[in-house]
């Protein structure tokens, strides 16, 4: 249930500049967009372009045509990640004053022999927790977790628990080269526009109990959340921008919608135009048709 119960509904679609929208997100900005339409709702777009090393040029102005060629309107103006950095800094402070982050020297090395966590990462040992070690000078600024379980019910997958503390650790919120990490960011720009509900794909999964403990940290309401299914290539691995997954063809926006539709499970209506299209399956949108798992396979 989420946590603003006289809000409207407000959704939002964050793709990263690193490249032209792909199936994936494609699968994910339509299924958020459906959403927001059905309730009634606003649907934001937000650029997140804070790791300017990985953005590829053009990206986001790319991105925003391919979202218009497809229907796929947004409220408001866009929001770009890079403009709010004292947001971002005002919220750790925030965190430091409640004595909730510390600095880090350790380097990635130091931390290569860690388990893994959840998401391919090293569970950081607490190595800093108690203070830097003479002659250590801070890398990177974490946050304290704690053993209790963090608990969330994701509208498709149910009940999800997760163990932050020993399943990720105490998490880099800024990061060495001073560059705000996501999962902060993701968490003050969700609080500061009001979004009530997240919806995106489910290799974010394992993001979110993170950032329900930043959330309740900050005092900020939780949304709701539904992960769809990350669309995989034949061969079973993740379409990313990063693995050189195709970007979708706008020129094609039926063929494109009528995909991403029937991956989402929802029935593929009859169109004879991209808007006609979105009107139909709005009409007929169904999350409890969404395939209830973490990954399928990207239709032909």
């Amino acid at each position: 249930m989420a946590l603003y119960p006289h809000m409207r509904y407000t959704g939002r679609f964050a793709p990263s500049p690193t490249g032209p929208l792909h199936f994936g997100s494609l699968a994910a900005a339509l299924a958020s967009w459906l959403d927001a339409r059905a309730a009634g709702g606003a649907w934001l777009l937000r650029i997140e372009d804070l790791d300017k090393p990985r953005e590829q040029p053009g990206a986001a102005d790319t991105i925003l045509r391919q979202l218009e060629a497809l229907g796929l309107t947004w409220d408001g103006p866009v929001l770009y990640q890079s403009a709010r950095s004292a947001s971002y800094r005002a919220a750790l402070d925030a965190l430091e004053r409640l004595g909730a982050i510390y600095p880090c020297g350790c380097t990635r090395s130091e931390i290569a022999d860690s388990a893994l966590a959840i998401d391919g990462a090293r569970i950081y040992p607490g190595t800093c927790r108690g203070g830097l070690a003479p002659g250590r000078s801070a890398r990177a600024t974490r946050v304290r977790t704690a053993s209790e379980p963090t608990r969330f019910t994701d509208r498709v997958l149910g009940e999800i628990t997760q163990l932050v503390e020993r399943e990720v650790g105490d998490f880099v919120l800024c990061r060495a080269d001073g560059v705000i990490a996501y999962q902060l960011a993701v968490v003050v720009d969700d609080a500061e526009q009001g979004i009530t509900d997240v919806v995106r794909g489910a290799d974010l999964l394992d993001s979110t109990a993170r950032q329900i403990w930043l959330q309740r940290l900050l005092g900020y309401p939780s949304p709701r959340y539904l992960h769809l299914p990350a669309a995989l290539t034949a061969s079973g691995e993740k379409l990313s921008k990063q693995s050189g997954a195709p970007a979708i063809d706008a020129a094609r926006p039926l063929h494109e919608l009528a995909r991403a539709l029937a991956f989402l499970g929802q029935p593929v209506p009859d169109a004879a135009n991209a808007g006609e299209m979105l009107l139909r399956a709005l009409e007929r949108w169904d999350v409890s048709l969404i395939p209830c798992a973490r990954a399928a396979a990207a239709p032909p």
